[in-house]
């Protein structure tokens, strides 16, 4: 504590040193500290709202100076919170974090009358439908206030949503009046917090409100552009290593199929192919008396290693049956088998 600030404590009477001292132990003992703001809420809701806290945060009022002058003792970035003390405000402590505490006070908050004079929070509406209220002089007074009702089927109906008061305006008594007839309440009673101390960091509520839906959508968007990244860019790390040896197996098993390499674990697809391959000579031959008998009467068959894909079946679809596409298939087929031959023999000497 400064020497200013202990010259400060020496000259206040002693319930106010005691007062100060108490916000002090208050605010020392949660780890976020806000200021928020009472304005307008009545005792009895106030204490509802003092008990509705209880358990998760704990509501400080006293007179500003004293707020004031215990947030300077503190320090620690504390006396920043000063600048937000103002009007009718109390501190709020929490263990909870900013953005929490920031929602719990948000989701308290209840509708509430509003009373001439004051500022609409919000544009007031009006809707439509019908207000139960039987005819007589209350359609006067809707329309005065610029709702566009009428007399209808024996009660009173607003004809479309009505917009009586923009935000800023001030209520006049008249539209206290109507608001309180048809039972409108425009306007949310709550703790309004102004700034939050947390971990060396100050917030305000334009920086905690959250579309939690939203953000967790990006965060896990975010991961799977991550986990996509590592993967593709072959970063191994604990979560993708599985997978990383799966498509390194993957590769390895396409190689050594496509060489034509004897491993145990790829002859059965090395013979699979062998057998596409013969299948394949063996249906472009027109005379099936020069082909031995397992094989007369044989359709063409994919390697059991190959997938056929999207473009294979619409090449199926559209096969070109001409002559000269058969022989160019065959001669393909024929080019396919002297190379797989040789790297079958260079395999085996």
């Amino acid at each position: 504590m400064s020497a200013e600030a202990e010259r400060k404590t020496e000259t206040i009477p002693e319930w106010k040193r005691e007062e100060v001292d108490s916000i002090v132990e208050m605010i020392e003992s949660y780890d976020s500290i806000g200021v928020v703001a009472i304005t307008g809420i009545p005792s009895r809701q106030l204490q509802d709202m003092r008990r509705g806290l209880h358990g998760t945060a704990e509501l400080r009022v006293s007179r500003n100076t004293l707020l004031e002058r215990a947030l300077d003792e503190v320090d620690a970035g504390l006396e920043q919170l000063g600048d937000y003390v103002a009007g009718q405000v109390g501190l709020i402590g929490t263990n909870d974090n900013p953005f929490g505490l920031y929602k719990e006070l948000e989701a308290s908050k209840t509708p509430a009358p509003i009373s001439a004079g004051e500022v609409a929070p919000n544009d007031i509406v009006i809707p439509e439908g019908d207000t139960g209220v039987d005819p007589g002089p209350f359609v006067g007074e809707l329309q005065n206030v610029g709702a566009n009702a009428r007399i209808d089927g024996g009660s009173i109906k607003v004809v479309e949503d009505s917009t009586v008061l923009e935000a800023g305006e001030e209520v006049s008594t008249d539209l206290e009046n109507v608001l309180g007839e048809l039972g409108i309440e425009p306007k949310e009673v709550g703790l309004d917090l102004r700034a939050v101390f947390a971990d060396g960091v100050l917030f305000e509520p334009e920086e905690l409100e959250l579309d939690v839906e939203q953000y967790e959508a990006d965060i896990k968007a975010a991961a799977s552009a991550g986990w996509n990244l590592s993967v593709n860019a072959e970063y191994p790390t604990t979560q993708n290593a599985s997978t990383l040896l799966q498509n390194a197996r993957g590769d390895a098993k396409s190689l050594a199929v496509f060489a034509s390499i004897e491993d145990p674990e790829v002859v059965p697809d090395l013979v699979s192919k062998a057998d596409a391959q013969v299948r394949a000579i063996a249906a472009q031959i027109d005379d099936e008396e020069a082909l031995p008998e397992e094989l007369q009467g044989v359709d063409a068959q994919p390697a059991a290693t190959e997938a056929p894909t999207d473009e294979d079946e619409a090449d199926t679809e559209t096969e070109d049956t001409s002559d000269d596409a058969e022989a160019e298939a065959a001669e393909d087929d024929d080019d396919d088998d002297d190379e797989d031959a040789g790297d079958a023999l260079g395999a085996m000497f």
